[in-house]
C-alpha cells in the first residue's frame, strides 16, 4: 500500500485527506492511502518517517513550509528560490522538496487578473507568501509585504492608508485570518478605500467567502478564494509523486 499524507499543526482545517480519498475512489486507485499527520513540532519528522517506512510523499502546511527545509536532502529550483516547501517526495529515505503553491496560485490568480493590476499588497509573511511573491515578480507585478510587526521594507497594517490602497489594486491574504471557525475576523485594512478596480484574493477556502472577501465584494471588487489553488496544488503533488512510477 502506497502511503501519502499531510504534516502541519493543527490539521482540523485540512482539505487534502478528503480530496485524495475521493480521488482514489473515483479513479479506482486501490493501492494508495492518504493520512493526516498532525505534528506539534517539526522535530517529529524523523520519528514519523521511522513509524511509516512506506511513506512516499508528504504535503506540508502551516506552520512548517519554512521549518521543514533543514530536513530536506535536496530541493527543486523553486524551493531553492523561495525557501518554502509544501510538497515532499520520499525515496530510499531521502526527502526532496518541491513547491506546488506557485503553480496553484499562478493558475488560480490568472482568470480575474487585469492589465491595471500592476501593484500588489501581500498580507502576511509566512511560507505561502513566498510563493505569491515569486508569481507576482514573474508577472512583473510590483508587490509589498504587510506584516503585523514592523520590518525593514514592509508595511504594517497601521500604515495602510486609503491612498496606499488606491495605488495597489491587487491584495492577497496569505494569513489564516478569517479561516473557520474564526469567520468573523478579517485583516485590518481600510476596506472603505476599495473600488471595482481592486482584486482581492484569499488563500483561505473555508469559509468559501471570508469576511475579507465579503468586504471587498461590497465595494465592487473582484474576489477569489483559495479553493481552485488547493485543487491545482493537490493534482500537482500527485504528478510529482508519480513522475517516475
Amino acid at each position: 500500500m502506497r502511503l501519502f499524507g499531510l504534516i502541519g499543526y493543527p490539521l482540523s482545517h485540512s482539505f487534502s485527506k478528503k480530496y485524495f480519498a475521493e480521488k482514489f475512489e473515483k479513479e479506482s486507485i486501490a493501492d494508495c492511502r492518504y493520512e493526516n499527520f498532525p505534528i506539534a513540532s517539526i522535530g517529529e519528522i524523523p520519528g514519523l518517517l521511522k513509524e511509516h517506512p512506506n511513506l512516499e510523499g508528504l504535503n506540508v502546511t502551516i506552520p512548517y513550509k519554512e521549518q521543514v527545509l533543514p530536513f530536506l536532502h535536496s530541493k527543486n529550483t523553486i524551493v531553492e528560490a523561495i525557501n518554502a516547501c509544501n510538497c515532499i517526495t520520499i525515496s530510499n529515505g531521502k526527502l526532496r522538496g518541491h513547491n506546488t503553491d506557485v503553480a496553484g496560485f499562478e493558475q488560480s490568480l490568472e482568470p480575474l487578473l487585469r492589465p491595471y493590476h500592476k501593484k500588489a499588497l501581500i498580507l502576511g509573511t509566512g511560507g505561502a507568501s513566498k510563493a505569491v511573491e515569486y508569481v507576482l515578480h514573474k508577472k512583473d507585478i510590483a508587490c509589498h509585504y504587510v506584516s503585523r510587526k514592523a520590518q525593514p521594507g514592509f508595511f504594517t497594517y497601521e500604515q495602510l492608508t486609503p491612498a496606499l490602497l488606491a495605488d495597489h489594486h491587487l491584495i492577497i491574504n496569505t494569513t489564516p485570518v478569517g479561516m473557520y471557525p474564526s469567520v468573523n475576523e478579517a485583516p485590518p485594512i481600510p476596506y472603505e478605500a476599495l473600488t471595482a478596480s481592486h482584486y482581492l484574493f484569499d488563500l483561505v477556502y473555508n469559509p468559501a467567502k471570508t469576511l475579507f472577501l465579503q468586504k471587498g465584494e461590497e465595494r465592487g471588487a473582484a474576489i477569489k478564494n483559495g479553493e481552485d489553488m488547493l485543487l491545482i496544488q493537490a493534482e500537482e503533488s500527485w504528478k510529482i509523486w508519480n513522475q517516475d512510477k
